[in-house]
This record gives structure tokens, sequence and C-alpha cells, in this order.
């Protein structure tokens, strides 16, 4: 494929589309996301409202880098505080498809409806791509931004249509447009991280107390993992407990498991063959988290499993 023709022609398939309207671009720090963002940037100028939705999901300082980073780049973002929407929707929800649908409602329903109501616009743009297309209709994982491909009409449903530019790309594709666009090196090679964010790395239900703890070993195992050449690493609060020993007593833990992969785009990947000195430390510092007493790391390949858990 031609990058800097795909470049071409989505700019002006945005700019034909949108004409003298206004539109959203949905930021989430992705490299998905930006590149729709810097796409529709370069097409639409001040038409183009840009918004990171601060859903509560996300990992530690990561709605401030975002923003920060993209008005860098002389792109103002506006941070949106979901915070509040998401927990109150994720309640009591266990089921992973629950999850991710009660994630899709409220982006959709009602965050994104409120913000074209305020802004008049009438498009929104987000980084749908090949994969998340393909997983969804094959019901192997429903990503939470897929909507037409469902039958979803979002321009009834929610009074706006999606555009998607990347849709026919898969992510080794989209980091070449990013590299064209002059996005900073740190973003064209940023990891994968889940729609659902934090949420799809819980097993069980979504709470503050879970999400507080998973986004620490997340801190740990990215700030451990980042000077390895691998496709994605995460951490993943398992649902069950194990019985462990803390200062000579017995008690109940919880079980956070560790996965490091190998991929070109996701479609398939094999676990990434890590030292077992790097092992031992992110083990050692993750079950001095509070209430953690058990580490594993996951060795299976996609498939049979997929990349995320939930």
């Amino acid at each position: 494929m031609n990058y800097r023709k795909f470049i071409e022609a989505q700019v002006a398939q945005i700019q034909a589309t949108v004409g003298d309207g206004i539109a959203i671009s949905a930021l989430s720090g992705g490299v998905d996301s930006s590149v729709v963002t810097v796409l529709a940037h370069r097409a639409l100028g001040r038409q183009l409202k840009v918004f990171f939705i601060d859903n509560g999901l996300m990992r530690k300082d990561e709605p401030r880098t975002v923003v920060r980073m993209f008005r860098c780049m002389r792109i103002p973002v506006q941070l949106v505080d979901a915070r509040k929407e998401f927990l109150d929707a994720l309640r009591g929800i266990t089921d992973p498809e629950a999850k991710r649908e009660a994630i899709t409602r409220t982006f959709y329903r009602d965050v994104f409806a409120r913000l074209v109501r305020e802004t008049g616009a009438r498009f929104l743009l987000h980084g749908t791509i090949l994969t998340d297309i393909e997983e969804t209709v094959a019901g192997i994982k429903r990503q939470h931004n897929i909507l037409a491909q469902l039958g979803i009409d979002p321009e009834r449903e929610f009074g706006y249509q999606v555009l998607e530019p990347l849709k026919t790309l898969r992510k080794d594709g989209v980091r070449k447009v990013a590299a064209l666009l002059g996005l900073p090196k740190d973003l064209v090679q940023r990891m994968p991280f889940p729609g659902p964010a934090l949420a799809a790395r819980i097993v069980g239900e979504v709470t503050e107390k879970e999400l507080e703890l998973v986004r620490e070993a997340t801190a740990i195992v990215e700030e451990e993992l980042k000077s390895v050449r691998a496709f994605q690493y995460l951490a993943v609060l398992l649902k069950d407990q194990a019985t462990g020993i803390r200062n000579g007593r017995r008690e109940f833990g919880r079980i956070v498991v560790v996965r490091c992969v190998d991929s070109k785009d996701a479609r398939s990947a094999t676990p990434t063959r890590l030292p077992w000195s790097k092992l031992e430390r992110i083990c050692q510092r993750i079950v001095a988290l509070p209430g953690v007493n058990r580490c594993v790391y996951d060795l299976t390949s996609k498939p049979p499993a997929t990349i995320e858990y939930v």
C-alpha cells in the first residue's frame, strides 16, 4: 500500500464528508486514535473538536500526559471528567461482554451524545482498525468502538455519524501512517491499549479498589518491561483469591497475571521469553502491593487465548 496516498485520500474524504460542519475526535492516546486525530486536524482545522474522555479506567497520569502531548503538537484537547458515569454504569457487572456493552453504551449514548449536543457536531471520528471489526463480527470479542458493523445506526441511535478512516488498516499499517504524519516516535511505537481500558484487565466487577490495584500493577509491569521489544505487556487482576502467608499468618490475597507477547498485527501472538531475573523482580514488586500474594506469568499464545483477558 502507498501510505502517502492513503493519507491524502483520507484527508480529502474527511473534508468532503464533514463539509463546513463540526466533527469530534475521540482521543484515547493510543496510536489508532492519535492518527485519526492528526488526520482530522489536518483536514478540518478549527472545525475539529478533540476530547479526551477520562472514564476513570485509564493508566496512571494518562489523561494529563495525553493532553499535554497533543498540545505540544498544537492540537488542543479538552479533558472531560466522566469517571462517575462509567463507574456507575459498571457497578455490579461481572460478565465480560456485559462490561463491554456498558462501556460502549456510556461512551456513545451518554458522553459523546452530550458533547455532540453541546458542540453542534454531526460527526464522530475514532480509530477503529480492521482487527477490531474482524474480532467483533466473528464473535471472538466485542470491541467497544464497533457499531455499524453490528447493525447499529449511530445517527438514528445517538444523533451523529461515525467516521472510521483506519478501518482498512491493521496495527502495523497504522504505525506507518503515524510515522509519515510526523507523530513523536514514542507515540508511533506506543503499545496497544484496549478501548475498555483497565476494565479489560479486571476479571469480575470493576470497582475503584480493583482499578487502583490493577493500575499500580500495570505501572510496575510497564516500568520493568519498557526496554523489552514486545508487542504488548500488561497486568491482569483475577477475581479469585489465593491462600498465602504474610507476617507469619495465613491470608487470602489477590492474584495478578503478567502477560507479555510478541505479535505483528494482534491477529496472533506468542509469549515473550523474558529473563528469569526480570520475572522475579516483577513478581517481588507486585506481591508487595497491598492485598496481593500471588503473581503468575501467562505463557498462552493467541490463539487459543486473546491478548487481553476480558
